[in-house]
């Protein structure tokens, strides 16, 4: 049953008591239990990657971990955009019309851009940037400052251009997938390194992130 020798000891002393022997018996088996449901979860994951594996051979580079994103304070800019590549309209919008503030950027600062369609789309993108920020701030005519609650996401961060972008969503929504849990909000980007801070594509940091629960 893999009683360890001094539970063992333990069960002899009290062999002639089915309560106790009972209650050692219940105990063994909850961990067993949590152990085989361990098991099947890392079988679960082995299956998974095999398949990816014998799918696409590119489904190993990005490296996809569940966590939990805390809340935030952020600076906020909703817009429709005509495509992906005009989003540095609202980093615009956000910068002038806060040049005066004088933002202060939290000690843990998230600059992201979130997504709120369902899916791929070639026009009229609904778009929504946000940088963490600390203190108190009134709304300007297109900038919202509001608090984010926290959120468990699937994400994958890799270093390069946003050409990327595709295989990375593929790899994480992959993940979500295979791994008993399901799609719970807008996908968003965290930008570690941005266009704001190298010029060279290559040096970019992107994170891709997809709110989640488990089924």
């Amino acid at each position: 049953m893999g009683f360890s020798l001094a539970t063992i000891v333990e069960i002899l002393k009290n062999y002639n008591n089915p309560k106790a022997l009972s209650e050692f018996l219940a105990i063994k088996q909850a961990e067993v239990q949590a152990e085989a449901d361990e098991i099947k979860q890392r079988l679960l994951r082995l299956d998974t990657a095999l398949m990816r594996l014998r799918k696409d051979d590119m489904a190993m580079n990005y490296n996809v971990v569940l966590k939990t994103l805390p809340e935030r304070y952020v600076a906020s800019v909703r817009k429709i955009l005509p495509a992906y590549n005009q989003e540095g309209m609202l980093w615009n919008i956000l910068m002038m019309e806060t040049a005066a503030m004088n933002l202060q950027q939290a000690d843990s600062c998230y600059s992201l851009a979130v997504f709120h369609d369902e899916g791929y789309k070639e026009s009229d993108i609904d778009v929504e940037i946000q940088i963490s920020v600390k203190g108190q701030y009134p709304n300007t005519e297109n900038v919202i400052f509001k608090t984010v609650p926290e959120v468990e996401i699937a994400s994958a961060t890799y270093k390069g251009s946003y050409d990327q972008i595709t295989e990375v969503n593929h790899a994480v929504a992959n993940w979500v997938n295979d791994n008993s849990y399901e799609f719970s909000g807008a996908m968003f980007c965290i930008y570690h390194v941005s266009p704001a801070q190298t010029q060279d594509p290559n040096e970019l940091v992107t994170e891709v992130c997809y709110p989640v629960k488990k089924k």
